[in-house]
């Protein structure tokens, strides 16, 4: 039983789905159908006006895209699509994914200026405030993650982008809500770049990028001189005349699919579901006497991170071999400390997260 906190499980209607025959996106006008309509229904999970990029009263207004490209694509192609040698970005973070933010930004000749704090505390507020103070309007971009897979941390944006339109209220911001989105409320009508991906809440397979892009990422991304096809999303504002490569049909088909399973359940049962999943796993946990990472009150309710210090890879392949249950290890330095439980899109049950517990109770 696949509970890591992606790639999730696939449901069935899904695997169904992408055992149809394959449709050709270049010339067949039933993929285009299949993917204005796959933008309709990611419009509706982000909360945005699909198709639009108008002010609107509520600031809601965002294209949504979906590149071809397993999630980490988004970050980058965020990176390159609005940073070029000597661009200043801010990037705020508590983790391994805030932290690597700063290492795109460098990569694509990007001036990085990483506000960080430990990957057991919160964003690092006070010191945001500070460097703003000091030097706010010399920012064009900024970055920040909403969820911290590798330590099951939710980061509250709500005050930094607070900080962030206080400074300027020019500086483009960019948020990774890869393994939040669809299962947690993410502040999408405040951020201008928000990336997802398809196989975490949503419970389609690796594959796809998504995001919902403002009016202001446009312009700023127009402003710049971009080297990269692939990773640019510039190309995939207007697809009306054609794609810009040849896209990854089944996976489109696929998390159509499952955006249909996840709008026919909606929006307040899903996120519901994931709660109540979350809840569960983390009262077995204190049961068997484990301690979560981070702290309950930032913990998401996308995935848990349980403390076992030097234990995570043994119990990740005791649970694997006797249980049949496949949990996810912590990253970097963590790996071997922290055992993480993802329930996150189809995994997101009590029964699941039921059989889950009682097999780490076992091998415990």
């Amino acid at each position: 039983m696949l509970m890591t906190p992606g790639p999730t499980a696939v449901p069935e209607p899904v695997r169904d789905a992408m055992s149809r025959e394959l449709i050709n996106p270049d010339v067949d006008p039933e993929f285009r159908r299949i993917y204005e309509r796959l933008t309709d229904r990611l419009a509706a999970v982000y909360g945005t006006e699909p198709g639009k990029t108008e002010e609107t009263g509520d600031g809601s207004a965002r294209d949504v895209v979906v590149p071809g490209g397993e999630g980490i694509l988004g970050l980058e192609a965020a990176v390159a699509s609005l940073v070029e040698p000597g661009t200043e970005v801010l990037c705020l973070s508590n983790g391994l994914y805030g932290d690597g933010f700063a290492d795109f930004v460098e990569s694509y000749g990007g001036e990085a200026t990483l506000v960080s704090a430990d990957d057991d505390e919160p964003l690092p507020l006070a010191e945001l405030e500070s460097v703003l103070a000091e030097r706010g309007r010399d920012f064009e971009v900024a970055t920040m993650v909403h969820c911290e897979t590798p330590t099951g941390t939710l980061n509250d944006l709500g005050p930094a982008l607070s900080l962030l339109d206080g400074a300027d209220g020019e500086t483009v911001s960019v948020v990774d809500a890869v393994s939040s989105l669809g299962g947690a409320p993410v502040p999408t009508e405040r951020i201008d770049v928000c990336l997802g991906a398809s196989q975490k809440c949503f419970s389609a397979p690796p594959g796809l990028t998504t995001a919902a892009v403002s009016e202001r990422a446009w312009a700023a991304m127009e402003d710049r001189d971009p080297h990269s096809l692939y990773t640019n999303f510039l190309p995939w504002r207007d697809t009306s005349e054609g794609f810009p490569c040849t896209h990854l049909t089944t996976e489109v088909v696929a998390l159509d699919a499952a955006l249909g399973l996840w709008l026919d359940e909606g929006l307040d049962a899903v996120r519901d579901r994931h709660r109540a999943a979350a809840a569960r796993c983390r009262e077995r946990g204190a049961e068997l006497g484990l301690e979560p990472y981070p702290d309950p009150e930032r913990s998401s309710p996308t995935v848990t991170a349980f403390e076992v210090p030097g234990r995570a890879e043994e119990l990740q392949e005791r649970l694997r071999e006797e249980r049949d249950v496949l949990v996810a290890t912590g990253l970097g330095e963590l790996a071997g400390d922290v055992l993480r439980v993802g329930h996150m899109g189809h995994s997101a049950r009590i029964e699941r997260v039921e059989e889950t517990m009682n097999a780490l109770g076992d091998v415990l």
